[in-house]
This record gives C-alpha cells, structure tokens and sequence, in this order.
C-alpha cells in the first residue's frame, strides 16, 4: 500500500475533525452571543426569555432555563434536554469564563451535544398577589436589580462532512461509541471481521495521542478480496487546545477500500549493480592517483633528502652524490626528478646549468584529476537523470487522484461553510440592530466584528447607499442597497478583491403594529470578508497548491503569493476548471486529474482537482470554484521514492567526489605544480630565489631539500670563483 494513500486518509479525517470543531464552536459562540444580546424588555417570564434566546427555526433540538439556586428547569421547549451531572449552581459562576459544550446521552439513548450560557435578566418586581406561584416569574430579594440563569441548547452531534465515493465517516466519544455518521457517497463495501479491530485501534490512538501530541494518524487493515481498508483517524481539538470542541473527547475516523498498488519490479539487483560499479570506480580512481601522483611524489622526497644529506657536514653520506636520481611519473614529477638530476651533476661538475625552455603544454596531474572526475561523473549523471525515471502512464494511482479530488471538495466546502456563517449571523445582527437606538446599534456591530475575524469591516447603508454606522477598516467599496440578504463579490478589479455578506436590516413597530417613521427608510447591514481569512480558508496541509477563483476564472484567494483577479499559472489548470461547467441552472461537477508539468520548468507531473464551491446556499450564486494541485513527486509513492532515492545516490556521488577531488587539487595538484616550477628554475641557474616551504608535507620536504640544494650550489659558486681570483695572470712578453 503506497504511504501516500494512507497520508491522505489522515489528511481527510484531520479536514473533518476541522469542520466538526469548527462547527461545534460556532455554535457555541452563537448560543454566547444570543444569551448576551436577546435580554427581554418589558418581562421576566421564563417562556418569554426562553423565546428570545430560541427564535423561529433555530437548529437547537431543546432548550431550557435553569435556576442555578435550586438548578430545576424554569421553562423548556423543544425535546427534553438531558441534564445528568449539570450542576447548574457551579456553572453559572461568572469566574469559571466560558462554560465548556458536553457530549451526553438522551433518554432515548441518542448522543446530544449540550452548549451553555448565561443570561441576564431583570428581577421581577414584588407583585400584589404575595400567594403568585414564584416558579412562574424570575424573582429575587427585592433589591436586586438583575439575575443570572443558566441557558441550556441541545442540539444533534453533527455528522463529519467526509468525501469521496465508498468513503465511510464516523464521530466518536473517548469510549468508541459512535455519535454520528456520514452518509456514504456511492457504494461502501462492509468490511470483514478482522477489519472490525481497525476504528477500536484508531480510537486508541487518538486517545494517547493526546498525551503525546499527535492528533491524527491512519491504520491499515489486512487485505481481503483484492482491497485493503484505510482508516484515518483526528482528533477534534484546536492545536492550543483553547476552544469550545477540544475538550470533548471526540474524533473523527474515516475508511476506505482501496485497491493494493501493483508490485514494482525488483531494485534489489540494480542497487547491487550500482554499488558495484560504484566500488569499482573507486578503487580504480585510488589506483591511478596513487601510482600517478602519490607514489612518484614519495620517491622524490627521498631522493631530494637523500642529495640534501650529501651536500651537508655528515661524513660518509657524499658518495651519495654518485647515484643518479630515477626520473618517475608523468609530467610534473617526471620534470622535478629531471631537475634533480641536473642539480646532482651540477653539484659534481658534471653538467652547466641548461636554460629554462617554456614546458609545452601537455596532460598534467590537474588532465588527470579532471578524467578522474569525468569518471565519476559517468556513474553520477545517469543516476541523477535517466534510471528508474517515473513512467506518466503509471506515475499515479487512481485511488490519489480521487483522493486529491475529495480533499479539494473538503476545502470547497469549509469556505462555503464559513461563507454561510457569515451570512447567518449578519442577519442575526441586523435582527439586533431594527429599532436599536444608536449606542445600542453600534455595541451590536462592535461584537459583531469582535466575534468574527474574517470581517474586515462592517457598516449600515442608508436606502441611498450612504455609510451611516461603521467598524472596523475602511470599505473597499461600498454596495448599493441588494434586496435580501446574500453574500456578493463587490469588484472584478483592482489591488484586493473585495467580497461581502449583506442582510436586509427589518423595519421596526410600534406596540400598534405600525412601522415606526424613523424606520420606514430600509437599512442594509454589510461585512465585507478579508482576503487573508480566505487564504487561511483554502490552505491545507498535503493539498498543494489551492486557489479559489471566480465565474471569471480569476483568482481570489490562494495558499501561495498572487495578484488579485490573475489568471490560473497554468493552462492545463484553465482546462481542467473549464471541466467543472455545467448547463445553466446547474453548479457543476467536480474533476480532477494528473497534469503534465506547468509553466515552471522541472515540476514534472502534479495532482490536480477542481471542485465548484456550492450547489446550494448563499455561495451557489457566485460561481466560484476551488483548484488544488500538488506535485506528484511530493506524494510518498514507491515509484517516486525510488526515483528520489536513486537521485540522492547520483547526486551524493557527485558530491562526494567533486569535495574529494577538489579536496586533491587544492593539497597535492596546485603545491605540485609550483614546486615543479621551484626545481626547474633552480636547475636552470637560479640561485638568487630563497625557496620556503609552505605545506608540512611531501612538497614540503621536497622544497625543504630544495633549498639547501640551492645554498650548495651558492657555496659552490662562490668557492669556485674565489679559486678563479686566486690564479695569478700571465705576464706579458718585453
């Protein structure tokens, strides 16, 4: 089973356990902002609080007030809301923050997610009938001025949103049991008995993983009729662990059936081989260095020491003058022995000093490093190039290519979700705001833009389009009054891309049921969504490159550097986004598939999938689409891996034997040539240069014993012209 596959089951439930967190505290955060913001005026009843923190089609299954003191219901609607182990007293606290969502068990046995908050009412004043049934008003001391209850939602665990065809997707509690699943896109294959130990293991996992860190993974099941399942597990929990979800315990486990990739052929023998050759070079290299450099290098050294003895005050070493000096090697060492030679028979008389002639140029010990290299190379290079190339028709499975596709569905589907939160929670705002005075309207739109991040900004238009109520930065660019509510792309161009979520603000009454004369004027509340929350929308670990483009086929938003409304960086990109088209009245289908290299050169072949961002909702309208393309090279398949591999050898060759080469050049071939030079010119009648050794090495010795060749020489010129001056000159004939 190639890695890659069992790394992108990980990477879909890590997608799911991120849209089930992020939908867990979305509600969480709406029912918070709902206790804050829907306080009665006018009444203190039960029902009546209740029916303003539940308006009309809320997604809550139940909901109940508490009262903390005695912790018994005050008014409920809805299912029963299950209350095991609620302590209302304890919870209501103000110095506990944010009260955390629980997962518990109904009375039918079906697992409910319960999210809390605290709400603050007015006391109720003391009634003329003292016998009124006190569990019917909110009533405290008669000082009191306000009072705190505890408001309880129960709401159904969603279910992950997990993609592709025969994928399964299961929510569960620390203890395994599921709480929900996700319905299965095409047919899903029942597993066999020994797979039924694989979502039991995954929950395992996850379980001490939150002790070590990890928070997703993937086991692999036994084979079985031709398929092996895939499960991928994550945990539901932020990476600081600071949010409403992380602390329930649950996780999201995905399978699949995935056909086992066909064998590769052997490499065994071609490492073997290569190895082989590659130890053959070697030793041959080490050979021709040694007998071509090293071992004429030491004879020289000898043989230099050896005249330098003779030519010093220790008796019985001058016959040694005598032996000639053996000319080794090629070159630079065949030349030093030759100067050498001529330096022994100066030293005797023999020979005058013969001038130096310009060396014509021939193979030297620099030729003979550079076919060493040029050996190297010829093992290197094709390791690096052309063995074990990956073949296009076989370079990737079917299976991750489909699961590039239901990973870019998974990101298409966070941004719509996020799109239709906005949109949701704009109109809950302008709820608020109908006939809030203006301190009122502006601390409604200040939570509003604290509460969600992707906002940049948000202001009220008046019926002319005029901004009269505004936070946050400045508008790009401001709507004209839309009809509704939506969410819409402002611009088609320019420096930033400019999208916004509106909501038709509702005209206030009076107690008569009229339409109060400072709200006859229609109002539209507008949030314009930041470019760089999209960014983080579409950035996935694993996913590639992503990038979210408009009906225009331009780009909004992406995981990469961009320009605003440019065009997709590849062709093949363009054609494969042009597949997701559909007829009109139709949002499209997803494609996906495995593209040649692009635009860059070198990027070989790349997994790439489009997908349109909605077929229903707020987002359907727009016409958007998501891209994503990852390297084929980047996925852990054995066909790649090996190619990496063989690559890696080429390429450790190569530098390895560039660094020893080099490493020879610079200590032997480079001293070698000038010592040659040094021997040369002082055979030549060149007494004046002082020769210094600069290497603690043969060169070194070799130019150690230059030198004091070079001082007898001195000595002995000097002694025979002082011999020359001592005849005396012939007398001329009277």
């Amino acid at each position: 089973m190639p890695q890659a596959l069992s790394d992108a089951e990980r990477q879909i439930a890590q997608d799911a356990a991120d849209s089930v967190g992020t939908s867990i505290n979305a509600s969480a955060r709406a029912v918070r902002r709902s206790a804050a913001s829907a306080t009665p005026a006018g009444s203190s009843k039960p029902a009546a609080v209740l029916r303003s923190l539940l308006p009309t089609g809320h997604p809550a299954a139940g909901g109940v007030l508490l009262d903390p003191r005695t912790g018994k219901p005050l008014a409920a609607s809805g299912e029963k809301v299950p209350l095991t182990g609620v302590d209302a007293k304890d919870l209501v606290r103000p110095d506990t923050g944010n009260i955390a969502p629980r997962v518990v068990v109904s009375g039918s046995g079906a697992p409910r997610l319960l999210l809390f908050a605290r709400v603050t009412v007015p006391a109720a004043g003391r009634k003329q009938d003292e016998n009124q049934d006190q569990a019917g008003d909110l009533r405290g001391d008669q000082d009191a001025e306000e009072r705190g209850l505890l408001f309880v939602v129960s709401e159904k665990v969603a279910a992950p949103a997990v993609y592709g065809a025969g994928r399964t997707g299961q929510l569960v509690d620390r203890n395994g049991k599921v709480c929900a699943s996700a319905p299965t896109t095409g047919a899903a294959l029942a597993p066999p008995a020994d797979h039924r130990a694989l979502p039991a293991a995954a929950v395992n996992a996850a379980n001490t993983g939150l002790h070590t860190g990890d928070v997703s993974g993937s086991v692999l099941g036994d084979g079985h009729d031709g398929l092996r399942r895939v499960t991928g597990w994550a945990s539901v929990t932020a990476a600081n662990g600071k949010d409403d979800a992380s602390g329930l315990g649950l996780t999201v486990l995905t399978a699949r059936e995935v056909p086992p990739a066909k064998a590769e052929g052997d490499h065994l023998w071609f490492a073997l081989v290569a190895a082989g050759a590659l130890v053959v070079i070697a030793v041959l290299v080490t050979l021709v260095l040694w007998g071509t450099m090293q071992r004429p290098l030491l004879r020289l050294h000898l043989s230099a020491a050896r005249l330098a003895k003779a030519v010093g005050d220790m008796p019985g070493e001058r016959e040694e003058l005598a032996r000639p000096v053996p000319v080794v090697g090629f070159d630079e060492p065949g030349r030093i022995g030759r100067a050498l030679e001529s330096i022994r028979r100066q030293l005797l008389g023999e020979a005058e000093p013969e001038p130096v002639r310009p060396a014509r140029r021939r193979p030297g010990a620099r030729a003979l490093v550079l076919v060493c290299a040029l050996v190297i190379a010829a093992w290197g290079v094709p390791l690096l190039f052309l063995f074990n190339r990956v073949p296009a028709a076989k370079a990737v499975p079917a299976a991750a290519v489909a699961d590039q596709r239901a990973r870019t569905e998974a990101a298409a589907d966070r941004v719509q979700r996020s799109l239709g939160r906005s949109r949701t929670d704009l109109a809950a705002a302008a709820s608020a705001l109908s006939g809030a005075p203006p301190e009122r309207a502006a601390e409604v739109l200040r939570r509003e833009h604290d509460d969600h991040p992707t906002f940049r900004s948000l202001y009220v238009l008046d019926r002319t389009g005029a901004v009269v109520r505004q936070v946050g930065q400045q508008p790009l660019r401001t709507l004209v009054p839309p009809t509704g509510d939506g969410i819409t792309q402002v611009n088609t161009s320019g420096k930033i891309p400019a999208i916004a979520a509106y909501a038709r603000i509702p005209t206030a009454r009076n107690a008569k049921g009229a339409q109060k004369a400072e709200d006859t004027a229609p109002a539209v509340v507008v949030a314009e969504i930041g470019v760089d929350e999209l960014n983080d929308l579409v950035t996935r670990p694993g996913l590639g490159k992503v990038w979210l483009t408009d009906e225009h086929r331009r780009v909004l938003a992406a995981s990469v550097g961009f320009e605003a409304f440019e065009p997709l960086p590849s062709r093949r990109l363009t054609r494969l986004l042009a597949k997701t088209d559909a007829a009109p009245g139709s949002a499209g289908n997803p494609a996906s598939a495995v593209l040649h290299a692009g635009t860059a050169p070198g990027e070989g072949l790349s997994v790439a999938a489009a997908v349109p961002l909605a077929q229903t909702g707020p987002a359907a309208g727009l016409g958007w689409r998501v891209v994503s393309a990852e390297p084929a090279a980047a996925l852990k398949l054995a066909a790649y891996q090996v190619q990496a591999r063989t690559m890696l050898a080429g390429l450790l060759a190569l530098s390895a034997g560039g660094a020893c080469l080099g490493w020879l050049y610079i200590v032997v071939v480079r001293p070698l040539r000038i010592l040659t030079g040094c021997a040369e010119r002082l055979a030549g009648g060149d007494r004046r240069t002082v020769l210094f050794p600069v290497h603690h090495d043969e060169c070194g010795s070799v130019t150690r014993s230059l030198e004091l060749l070079r001082q007898a020489l001195v000595e002995r010129d000097r002694g025979a012209g002082a011999d020359l001056a001592a005849v005396p000159a012939p007398s001329r004939a009277p």
